[in-house]
């Protein structure tokens, strides 16, 4: 197996996917916090190009982006449950949707959070856009990929916990129960998986954090008018 490092953040759901994985791989590994405010040598050294959390560490090469991990812990560590389908179409597909998530879903909603007033309601609107298409992709489905839990999974996990933290501590109201059934669905199964109950963030620290961090870039946008 050998040594194996995790740079991550405790609050970063980005970091939190791989957390995720290395546990259902069953992998040992070691844990090292950045704070990202006072980044690390080490961790400017293993990621020159981006300079931010995740960073998985396998024998002394990085391995940087939280997708990009994903894919090697589960190629590297294949004798246990994949999280890639084998079909390279079904692969393909997995990795579009992937970056619909990292790419659309994930920063229209994140702007409508660090948001307010006007441009709240505003932004609101294509994040619902986007969570529309990833309800669509969930009908009939128990996952991402039908009875099993996935790749996509994992890569959709955050909004299982965080997408509650930014409705609390934004002021929006997002995942209605009319509108998105087949997500609340999901995200009740994915929470009741034992790696995954076990492994997520204190609620009141998360609240804390990103009340925190709204505040800061509404004060930031503020300044800039």
């Amino acid at each position: 197996m050998g040594e194996v490092k995790l740079f991550r953040t405790w609050s970063s759901p980005y970091a939190l996917r791989i957390v995720w994985a290395l546990k259902l791989k069953g992998i040992e590994y070691e844990t090292i916090y950045e704070d990202l405010s006072h980044k690390s040598s080490l961790l400017l050294e293993y990621n020159p190009v981006h300079k931010k959390v995740p960073v998985l560490l396998h024998n002394g090469t990085p391995i940087c982006e939280s997708l990009v991990i994903l894919e090697y812990i589960d190629e590297k560590w294949n004798t246990t449950a994949r999280f890639l389908p084998e079909d390279p179409l079904a692969r393909a597909t997995a990795r579009f949707w992937a970056k619909f998530n990292d790419e659309q879903v994930a920063p229209s909603i994140f702007r409508a959070y660090v948001s307010q007033g006007v441009k709240q309601k505003k932004a609101v609107g294509p994040a619902l856009e986007n969570l529309d298409i990833v309800e669509k992709q969930l009908i009939g489905k128990r996952f991402f990929n039908g009875e099993s839990f996935v790749f996509l999974d994992l890569v959709f996990g955050w909004i299982a916990k965080y997408l509650g933290i930014f409705e609390e501590t934004g002021g929006i109201k997002i995942l209605e129960e009319e509108r998105f059934p087949l997500i609340i669905a999901w995200k009740d199964k994915f929470c009741d998986i034992l790696v995954i109950k076990e492994n997520w963030p204190d609620q009141k620290e998360l609240v804390t954090k990103f009340k925190l961090m709204r505040e800061y870039f509404i004060s930031v946008a503020a300044s800039c008018n």
